[in-house]
């Protein structure tokens, strides 16, 4: 779905209504003039860039970093480019229709090259909106029951499923980094999915927050639909060439992490209880904990714990940043952040609504499944609402 330029930027901010006549009686969709001038920038600042980057070559230099940021960059200033061959043409077509010699061929042709300007206009408007730091990291998932009891262990354990087939069905390589199951195995109490594939963190970025299902639990005798919770923290996966326990500790502060070795607890066959192989983690400046058992080695607990560490460390660092800037704003709208309940799985009506957009379908069990195109559909949706709501808080702050 393809959210529409900004014509009347007063709809969205009220404090641009002194813009408004500039544009309401527009005879086609135009960027404003805040977001073309960060466009400019962009262009300015990708020449500036480019150009650098010819100087390096010239002396056989090559930098990875700058040529990334320069392909990217290239998609905004083609669609700026192209954005202002449609400008002008729309206003020589527009002039034509003043002519009553030219009006038949001006008319003929307004409208197709109308719709490739609005089209344009979104693509650049896409672009500008900020984008998550981490969107071309793999990521990770971790899931912990929440209210329902056994139910809530049961539909995390459901949830770690899902995950685990959509990336399958995408042919992402994934493993499971750490679980605990409850006994019997039908229920998990923790767990973290490890999905290594770039971009991964950008397609499930919004899938963080607290999922609530409805159902009726197979111990249920009388019928009655139960609502149970789990909740979902979406990682980046950092610093991925790190695998060494020493590698890993190198990254930190010396007594940043205090380190704390133990007995492992649990299945695991001999080496449970006989060797301390179980590692946790404590961050001291943030008290962040993470423990680690799944491996037989201390070592290779050790450096798993640390992954997750780092990882959990930059998610916290990118939320205080949103955080800071969200304060900064005078009005308040729609954010995209974890907020409670994000999501409800209705088996009953097979129906999946996700709150923050909205959106609402009945594909529960295509989803449940993970098969790829019912689960994209619900990312989708997120995801467009997450881009409008970007829009308006980059036009919001443009006049501040």
């Amino acid at each position: 779905m393809m959210f529409r330029a900004v014509l009347r930027p007063v709809r969205i901010v009220r404090s641009f209504s002194s813009c408004k006549s500039l544009y309401q009686d527009a005879p086609y969709v135009r960027l404003h003039p805040l977001l073309k001038k960060k466009v400019e920038n962009i262009v300015q600042e990708y020449d500036e860039l480019n150009a650098e980057a010819m100087t390096d070559a010239e002396s056989g230099g090559f930098d990875p970093a700058k040529a990334t940021k320069l392909a990217r960059m290239s998609i905004t200033v083609d669609n700026f480019a192209r954005y202002r061959e449609l400008e002008a043409e729309m206003e020589e077509l527009s002039s034509m229709l003043s002519d009553p010699q030219l009006k038949a061929e001006a008319e003929a042709e307004i409208d197709s090259t109308k719709e490739q300007l609005e089209k344009s206009a979104n693509a650049l408007q896409t672009a500008l909106v900020p984008q998550n730091p981490f969107v071309d990291k793999a990521c990770m998932l971790e899931l912990r029951p929440g209210v329902g009891g056994s139910e809530a262990m049961i539909f995390a354990h459901d949830l770690l499923n899902m995950y685990q087939n959509y990336a399958l069905k995408r042919r992402w390589p994934s493993k499971v980094l750490s679980i605990s199951l409850t006994p019997g195995g039908t229920g998990i109490t923790e767990a973290i999915l490890q999905i290594d594939q770039p971009g991964a963190y950008e397609r499930l970025q919004y899938e963080g927050g607290v999922h609530r299902v409805q159902r009726v639990p197979d111990t249920e005798s009388k019928g009655r639909v139960h609502t149970s919770t789990a909740a979902v923290v979406v990682l980046p996966q950092m610093n991925e060439n790190v695998e060494s326990a020493e590698e890993a500790e190198r990254v930190f502060a010396p007594g940043e992490v205090r380190i704390d070795v133990m007995r492992a607890r649990g299945s695991g066959g001999q080496h449970v209880n006989t060797t301390d192989s179980a590692v946790r983690l404590t961050h001291n400046p943030t008290g962040l904990v993470v423990s680690m058992q799944d491996e037989r080695s201390q070592h290779k607990n050790k450096a798993k714990a640390f992954m997750i560490l780092r990882a959990k460390l930059a998610e916290r660092e990118r939320i205080e940043k949103e955080e800071q800037e969200r304060k900064k704003r005078t009005d308040q709208v729609t954010t995209t952040n974890r907020s409670d309940k994000i999501r409800t799985y209705n088996y009953p009506q097979n129906r999946i609504t996700d709150h923050r957009c909205g959106f609402s379908f009945h594909k529960l069990e295509e989803c449940m499944a993970g098969e790829s195109k019912s689960f994209d559909e619900l990312v989708d949706a997120m995801d467009q609402h997450a881009k409008t709501e970007g829009l308006k808080l980059l036009l919001q702050d443009s006049q501040l």
